[in-house]
């Protein structure tokens, strides 16, 4: 995999990790609405799993946002993850 691809992948990972922890849901309420684990849960937030498109979309769905907004975060947000703070 290239390195750019890891490093969206990674970018992706993070928002999700970011709009779970916004709305104070644990990673075993996600995966138990995933219907998976929270080791493969975890998997996902850390970027080691890649994820299709219909488990974007379920993610999407549990958190209460478009899709979109996992694959697009709005400029404040690249920098806070770029810079890894809140």
């Amino acid at each position: 995999m290239s390195n750019k691809l890891n490093v969206k992948i990674k970018a992706i990972a993070a928002i999700i990790r970011k709009k779970r922890e916004e709305r104070n849901y644990t990673q075993e309420y996600l995966a138990y609405k995933l219907n998976i684990s929270q080791n493969a849960y975890s998997k996902i937030e850390l970027g080691y799993t890649k994820i299709t498109v219909e488990r974007l979309f379920q993610i999407a769905e549990v958190l209460e946002i478009n899709a979109a907004d996992l694959l697009n975060p709005d400029p404040t947000e690249k920098a806070t993850l770029r810079n890894g703070t809140d």
